[in-house]
């Protein structure tokens, strides 16, 4: 739908409209004539940029959401609506449209509030009027500038835009002050879950957060000025009282001055963050030390753009997700015991992988690594667990061993410059029982597959493409590859036919794009069977 007739007013017991995710650009001035309209569904139309001007002769409505358009501007007298529970986002005026104020007259407001663009707010006190201090059924609220403005100024606006202590969800962005009030973790604050900051740039400190007895979730991100994360943080010097001791979700990112995380409590035991289960440490550049030492709930563990991190992991003992990208290569030293999901990336020096992941981890399940440049993978040892692995950027690697992975289900190779070869050992005589996926993309050096094929019957995915030296696939495929379905060929000019006997029986899907050679050859391709055909048609 793009347009709604101005016949609209026609319907004039309309109570429910749901408009949501249509290409509508503008509504008839009509549509204000349906004085019995309670719900006006908007969400999601992204090309309305403006509301009608006489908004406020909808005297019944109830529910208006406008989340993601791209409405710039409430219509003036909004107010009038004061039967309005739900609104999605209200946007403050600079000049024509409805300023602050207008969200006093609606007293039943609850769930969600936006209020955006709070730099067109003319003098602190008009927030005041706004009496979100009275919303007691408002469950989150999100408050958001677009603007520098006065510092000043900035921290008597959040003052007075203190909302009812019910509030569970708090979202402060762009905020210019150089403090933020202390009703954010003022203790009458109890019901608060969810908690993110962002864009707090003039900010120095972080205030004690750990306050907040049933904060889960809480997200610190671009605090530019921060440069230490000390015992303010917490909150509590109390031995009794663990600080955040119901955060479950912790976020730091974007804290480009940040250098020191200090710990609560002794060097060997934390007194915080007993039920943390996920830890989010993104582009913080000048990190160097303070990780938490004991997280005992911890499960998922990223650390991404750190490069002076030399702190020590925290003992986790059900962790069982880690992430390290673009760090220092210290923190590959001690690996979790159990861990099951590693991804490492990033890491330029790193020439091997760390021993304890190789010798002794059983629980090792999908591994992930990336622009290792100088990684070599041992040939000694087997990763008897490991079942995904996806290799990319690793151009020091010039052959990889299938032999080293037996319970092996998905392989992906991306963009390894320099790989020449996959290999079998000839003594190895099993069949890869449980591989199903093979990627091979980007590899413009890679020149043959195993000697014999490659003896995967449950292999039901092939991809292999922009292998430019790749003269040849792998032999017996009809015999070896009983499983294969989909397959894919890309980019590989220099390939000239299918092996000797030809493709699998079971195969149901060919896509042949940009080989020149092989293409030419179709005829004798023999592609009866095939359920699905998809041929080069670009070249």
């Amino acid at each position: 739908m793009t347009k709604l007739p101005e016949s609209i007013d026609k319907i004039k017991h309309l109570r429910y409209l749901n408009l949501s995710s249509t290409a509508i650009k503008r509504l008839p001035d009509s549509i204000c004539k349906l004085c019995n309209l309670q719900t006006l569904n908007l969400s999601g139309c992204k090309d309305l940029s403006v509301l009608p001007i006489e908004m406020q002769k909808l005297i019944n409505l109830r529910h208006l959401d406008i989340s993601g358009t791209a409405i710039e501007e409430m219509p003036m007298q909004l107010g009038r609506l004061k039967c309005l529970q739900t609104l999605s986002k209200f946007i403050v005026s600079k000049h024509s449209g409805a300023s602050i104020e207008e969200l006093g007259n609606f007293a039943n407001l609850r769930g969600k509030l936006s209020i955006l663009e709070l730099q067109n707010v003319v003098s602190p006190t008009d927030a005041l009027k706004a009496c979100l201090k009275d919303r007691k059924y408002l469950e989150e609220l999100v408050l958001e500038w677009n603007a520098s403005n006065i510092a000043e100024c900035q921290i008597s606006l959040l003052d007075n835009l203190r909302p009812h202590s019910n509030l569970k969800r708090l979202t402060i962005n762009n905020y210019d002050g150089e403090s933020l009030s202390d009703w954010v973790w003022h203790h009458s604050f109890s019901n608060i879950e969810s908690l993110r900051l962002e864009n707090c740039k003039r900010c120095h400190n972080l205030p004690p957060l750990g306050w907040l007895p049933c904060l889960k979730d809480l997200s610190v991100l671009g605090f530019e000025q921060v440069v230490k994360v000390d015992h303010e943080f917490y909150g509590s010097d109390s031995s009794t009282v663990k600080p955040f001791g119901a955060l479950q979700n912790l976020r730091f990112e974007r804290m480009l001055n940040w250098e020191e995380w200090s710990s609560f409590g002794t060097e060997n035991e934390d007194g915080a963050f007993p039920l943390l289960e996920e830890l989010y440490i993104y582009n913080c550049p000048k990190l160097k030390g303070g990780l938490p030492v004991h997280l005992p709930s911890l499960a998922k563990f990223e650390i991404h753009e750190c490069p002076q991190l030399v702190a020590s992991l925290p003992r986790a003992p059900v962790v069982r997700e880690l992430k390290l990208r673009d760090c220092n290569e210290v923190l590959l030293k001690e690996l979790p015991a159990k861990l099951r999901k590693l991804t490492i990336g990033g890491f330029d020096a790193l020439e091997s992988l760390p021993m304890g992941m190789v010798a002794s981890n059983n629980c090792l399940q999908p591994l992930e690594i990336s622009n290792c440049m100088k990684l070599e993978l041992p040939t000694h040892s087997h990763f008897v667990s490991l079942e995904t692995l996806r290799l990319e950027g690793c151009d020091s690697l010039k052959s990889f061993s299938l032999d080293l992975f037996p319970k092996l289900y998905d392989i992906n190779i991306w963009n390894c410059k320099n790989i020449e070869s996959l290999t079998v050992s000839e003594q190895h005589g099993r069949d890869l029982v449980t591989l199903r996926n093979i990627e091979i993309c980007d590899c413009p050096n890679l020149v043959s597959f195993p000697k014999g094929g490659i003896r995967a019957p449950d292999l039901s995915f092939f991809l292999v493409s922009h292998c430019e030296s790749l003269r040849s696939l792998p032999e017996k495929m009809h015999v070896l590859l009983p499983s294969l379905e989909f397959f894919h060929i890309i980019s590989c000019p220099r390939i000239e036919s299918f092996p000797e006997g030809g493709l699998p029986s079971n195969v149901k899907y060919l896509n042949v794009k940009i080989c020149d050679k092989l293409f030419a050859k179709r005829a004798g391709w023999g592609l009866e069977k095939l359920f699905f055909f998809c041929s080069q048609l670009y070249k």
